[in-house]
């Protein structure tokens, strides 16, 4: 799929046309809800007193095709008719309802996913939404004056390249397909080429909206790996294949890479690590991209990188802890944190971004067995302290305690984690909504601000000391569970043990909304890639995060 800017008039026979349409409390005529109105009718005149306005609602979501007249030709002694104009009018509800920029942001990549899914199924070779049209979304009143008095102030609020790049995103998220294991897929036509029409000159690189699209494209690129990674069953996507992919990335954008095996996490004296795959040692690897690694010439120093930390569980039975049968399958997701961060790599490649980032992704997979882990038994961590583990099941914590130690060894200035950590989070906000602790409060709003307009809703919990009471264990410095009260809350403590000294450092618990259950028009059912647009946009302005202290 091409996605590019063309000129504004550009037209094709079989082209297929996006705009949108508002829906109005009041007696608004319905041409004059049609978003863009002026430029929709200068590019299709036929649009005109067409009847079919008559039977459309602008209701969120509902989607309508309008066909343009026939278009007959005479050639030499017969008649050819071309394939007739069609324009795709998506919904948009009433735009008074979006009361914030981000929840405008979610209802236009919805509106696209839903555009490109109909777009495909009419079999579209290319697809066309004009900018100057999208553009009067961002105004209070169209030069015109139709839509003044439907209250599109939250809109307003939203830049024309932040809303080039959730169109761009929201269509690549709406035709992703996880069909890689399907004999006969669903739908295997291609998907179509989108076309942004821009007046001339078109947006040249350096300009923001060519940013705005450079981002879209890459931002969408590493959320279809993250999608493809968790939606891999677990026979597939196993240690070894997590590795492969991050040796991918690493020859494809010039990563460094280091690989540790079993033994060879041992030697780093990652015990508790080692007491998740002590069951299946064979799979176990220790990941360490670096987007630097490649770049350094001999004796040259590397930058403080941002760290990020991936829990990398490919599986997760519960180990001794079996967990309940009903549901084990979505378990191959477990591994969605190292997902996302495999993710915002490869578009940071895309991106060619001069930040340097280190990823550390512990990746196992979590079996019983004759060798596993049991309850009771107390391991030594690379930072030095002792766990008693309480439940083989709180596997994710013990990977990432070591890995968060080790992340030390870079001298970070940030170091960030991603974990389908806790049920507890699921409990507490649902699958809509991730948790987010921290011990720099600045940095976490920041991180907060930066995922709501890309559709990552984060929401900030407590990391009150008198929470490690729970803790607290007879034979180890500490075990790996609490109660089951405050669940989410004792795992980023527990987490937070092991965070190097002075270094800010902020945990996602994304265990809700890596996973849905239920199709959206940007997001079919199965793995969401949930954090990995996120994780750009922070990579993307760290310098400014920075400065800002």
């Amino acid at each position: 799929m091409d996605i590019s800017f063309a000129p504004l008039q550009a037209r094709h026979p079989g082209d297929v046309h996006v705009a949108f349409l508002a829906q109005s409390e009041g007696d608004l005529p319905l041409p004059g809800r049609l978003i863009g109105r002026d430029t929709m009718l200068r590019l299709l005149p036929w649009l005109e007193g067409h009847a079919a306005f008559n039977d459309l609602s602008g209701e969120a979501l509902s989607v309508a095709v309008l066909y343009g007249p026939a278009d007959v030709e005479r050639a030499s002694e017969r008649a050819m008719e071309r394939p007739m104009e069609r324009l795709v009018l998506v919904g948009l509800g009433n735009p008074a309802a979006c009361k914030d920029a981000w929840s405008c942001l979610a209802l236009l990549r919805k509106a696209m996913g839903a555009a490109l899914a109909k777009c495909r199924e009419l079999r579209a070779g290319t697809v066309r939404i004009p900018l100057p049209a999208l553009q009067e979304l961002t105004s209070h009143m169209t030069p015109t004056g139709h839509m003044g008095h439907m209250g599109l102030h939250a809109w307003a609020d939203v830049d024309l390249p932040v809303l080039v790049e959730e169109l761009v995103a929201g269509a690549l998220g709406g035709l992703y397909a996880f069909t890689a294991l399907k004999s006969k897929p669903k739908d295997s036509s291609p998907p179509p080429d989108l076309r942004l029409g821009a007046e001339d000159p078109l947006p040249g690189p350096g300009s923001p909206l060519h940013k705005a699209l450079a981002r879209g494209l890459a931002g969408g690129a590493g959320l279809w790996l993250a999608r493809d990674l968790v939606n891999t069953p677990a026979n597939l996507a196993t240690p070894a294949y997590l590795e492969d992919m991050a040796r991918t990335l690493a020859t494809e954008y010039g990563f460094g890479l280091e690989v540790y095996t079993a033994g060879e996490v041992l030697e780093l004296g990652m015990g508790a690590f080692a007491a998740v795959f002590q069951a299946n040692p064979d799979h176990a690897r220790l990941l360490v991209l670096d987007t630097h690694g490649g770049r350094r010439h001999a004796g040259q120093s590397a930058p403080a990188p941002l760290v990020l930390v991936g829990k990398g569980v490919t599986f997760d039975t519960g180990g001794i802890s079996l967990k309940p049968a009903q549901g084990m399958e979505q378990m191959k997701g477990d591994m969605a944190g190292a997902a996302a961060i495999l993710g915002c790599l490869k578009a940071l490649g895309e991106l060619k971004a001069s930040q340097r980032v280190v990823a550390i992704l512990p990746a196992t997979d979590n079996m019983p067995g004759p060798l596993a882990v049991r309850p009771g038994d107390v391991v030594k961590t690379l930072a030095g302290k002792t766990v008693e583990i309480v439940n083989t099941d709180a596997e994710g914590r013990l990977l990432l305690c070591d890995a968060l130690a080790y992340a030390g060894r870079f001298r970070p200035e940030a170091i960030i984690d991603v974990a389908t950590l806790t049920g507890a989070a699921v409990v507490a906000l649902g699958d809509h909504v991730a948790a987010i602790y921290g011990n720099h409060p600045l940095l976490a709003a920041a991180i907060q601000r930066l995922a709501m307009p890309v559709g990552d809703l984060l929401w900030p919990m407590p990391l009150w000391e008198f929470y490690f009471d729970e803790l607290k264990s007879d034979v180890a410095d500490m075990k790996n569970v609490g109660t089951r009260m405050g669940g989410s809350v004792n795992a980023a403590l527990f987490l937070k043990q092991f965070v190097p000294e002075d270094v800010p450092w902020i945990h996602l618990d994304i265990a809700g909304p890596a996973f849905k259950a239920k199709a959206a028009p940007d997001c079919p059912a199965g793995g969401t890639g949930f954090a990995t647009r996120t994780l750009l946009h922070l990579v993307l302005e760290w310098k400014r995060l920075r400065i800002a202290g």
